[in-house]
């Protein structure tokens, strides 16, 4: 569930084939618990080289689940990422479709 004007609101179940890849879903997992997190600190908890991160970071951002935020830290520029709220949306109806899938399994 997450906030919406005032009120919480849970997504509806929807499998979301771009999220479900491994790599991404795992990135969105890790934003989905962050207001935002350094490239190289996803890259550094995924152990994708920079290029196959940034390939997954552009279908997310392409589709309009990423914002990237650049900013500069003891002089290096750095980029800030972090799920919008309809990556979030996505992200977190995709994961009650996952749930439902395995609970249907398990009866």
């Amino acid at each position: 569930m997450f906030p919406i004007s005032g009120g919480t609101v849970t997504p509806e179940p929807h499998f979301d084939a771009l999220i479900h890849a491994p790599q991404r879903l795992r990135i969105c997992a890790m934003l989905s618990q962050a207001s935002g997190i350094e490239f190289g600190e996803i890259q550094e908890r995924t152990g994708l080289s920079k290029s196959a991160l940034s390939k997954h970071l552009s279908q997310l951002t392409d589709a309009g689940y990423l914002s990237e935020e650049p900013f500069v830290f003891k002089g290096r520029s750095r980029l800030m990422l972090a799920l919008t709220p309809a990556g979030h949306e996505a992200y977190l109806g995709h994961k009650e479709a996952l749930q439902q899938l395995l609970e249907d399994q398990d009866s």
